[in-house]
């Protein structure tokens, strides 16, 4: 897996770590763009606070921001990053399938029949 795909993937998972930013990015999703103020009305943090989360969801490539009128910062939602970390868990999930196949397999000779039901205790 090439280290770029690894590292978008890593911001993605730190960014969506904190529950705060979660519900950032879910009140974006729901109602679209909107600045920090927007955001501060339905979140239960200050305006600030919702700045500095958005700083670090912009730094994962999750918003980006765009210049409104009277200086207004409105933020919108990208999907990029998010599938790039979607890949990610695709390719982890498809090395483990086959490793616990490969395991299954295994067992299944020593053992002399479907160990997964042999195991729990189960007579095939």
């Amino acid at each position: 897996m090439p280290p770029d795909i690894e590292a978008i993937a890593e911001q993605v998972f730190v960014a969506l770590a904190d529950p705060t930013r979660r519900a950032i990015l879910a009140a974006l999703a729901s109602r679209g763009p909107a600045t920090a103020t927007d955001l501060a009305v339905d979140l239960p943090i200050t305006r600030q606070a919702i700045a500095k989360h958005l700083a670090l969801l912009a730094e994962a490539g999750l918003v980006t921001a765009e210049p409104g009128e009277r200086r207004r910062v409105r933020y919108r939602l990208r999907s990029a990053p998010m599938q790039v970390a979607q890949q990610f868990l695709a390719v982890l999930a498809r090395d483990w399938d086959s490793s616990l196949d490969a395991l299954k397999d295994h067992l299944d000779r020593v053992v002399g029949g479907p160990a997964s039901t042999q195991l729990h205790g189960i007579d095939p």
